[in-house]
């Protein structure tokens, strides 16, 4: 399955404790999350069947979509 990098900026900032894992029906799996707490910004690693799917997940589940998915792929 493709894997998929988000970024959120989050204005009004956030804390690493502010972010939880984020489960759905879309066969989408979050693997890992990354914060950068004085950006304000929140990385994630997702597999999805598309970009869309990745999107529909945060639109669901808080509402707060990211501003870029990226595809990627694992390097060694």
């Amino acid at each position: 399955m493709p894997l998929f990098m988000d970024v959120h900026q989050i204005a009004s900032g956030v804390a690493i404790d502010d972010v939880a894992n984020i489960q759905s029906a879309y066969d989408v799996r979050y693997l890992r999350y990354w914060v950068d707490e004085q950006g304000g910004r929140v990385f994630c690693l997702v597999e999805a069947p598309s970009a869309k799917a990745a999107a529909d997940v945060h639109r669901e589940a808080h509402g707060l979509v990211a501003d870029h998915i990226y595809q990627v792929e694992e390097g060694s």
